[in-house]
């Protein structure tokens, strides 16, 4: 078992830093999971070019060695770099494709009926309308081949919900025979995070708080969505709300 982080994420905007609007492009961190029978690249949310040279610069592999791509949420600065991994299995989890699908699939039949009604009429959807219906027309073709991820992924990588930022936000546990390690999402966003208890702003707080507790009580390492590796310093350590 080998973990590594490729790169470490940012948020756009940390309200802990007293940030309140986007002040940086936001991108999730970067893992790679590998085993004896695949090679698992978690959240990639750098663009192609970044992630393929993260890629070989920090493991000698290439996009064609990867099996497995698993994305903790649908959020788009998780999954920029989606596409380079051509060859690979896309996995996220059942609940959050679901949660995402729905509303997606309905935006984008809502938009294709105002196409049609403009085509019928002889003119151009207004330039807004038209880049959101591209923009979801995109997202659902990625969404329908990513599939829904068995409880296992390969032999000590399990799913672990950790549902509050979205309804379907979860990580994976690695379980090594003398440590646990929890690749987070933006369940535990950064370390600052983890230190102050916190979670992300905007989030279904109740579920948020419970997944935090979740991750801090069963982890020894935890893998923070937009922050780099860090020992588990705050286990049984109670929440601040």
């Amino acid at each position: 078992m080998d973990i590594r982080i490729l790169s470490i994420g940012t948020l756009s905007a940390n309200p802990l830093w007293n940030e309140r609007s986007p002040v940086r492009t936001g991108h999730a961190t970067t893992t790679l999971i590998q085993t004896q029978d695949a090679k698992i690249i978690v959240d990639p949310g750098l663009p192609p070019q970044m992630v393929q040279a993260r890629l070989a610069e920090r493991a000698n592999l290439t996009p064609q060695d990867i099996t497995h791509v698993f994305l903790t949420s649908f959020n788009p600065e998780n999954r920029r770099a989606l596409e380079l991994f051509e060859n690979a299995t896309w996995l996220i989890s059942p609940t959050e494709r679901e949660s995402v699908g729905i509303p997606l699939a309905q935006s984008l039949a809502q938009l294709a009926q105002s196409k049609q009604a403009a085509d019928a009429e002889g003119r151009d959807l207004p330039e807004d309308e038209q880049l959101l219906l591209d923009h979801l027309t995109k997202d659902i073709q990625l969404l329908q081949r990513v599939q829904p991820a068995e409880d296992t992924i390969t032999t000590s990588v399990d799913l672990f919900p950790l549902p509050g930022v979205s309804p379907g936000t979860c990580g994976l546990l690695i379980s090594e025979p003398t440590t646990t390690t929890l690749i987070c999402g933006d369940a535990i966003p950064t370390i600052q995070h983890l230190k102050a208890g916190q979670v992300l702003e905007g989030a279904d707080r109740k579920a948020a708080q419970a997944s935090f507790q979740e991750a801090i009580e069963i982890a020894d390492t935890l893998i923070c969505g937009r922050d780099n590796i860090t020992q588990n310093f705050t286990a049984n350590t109670p929440q601040k709300h």
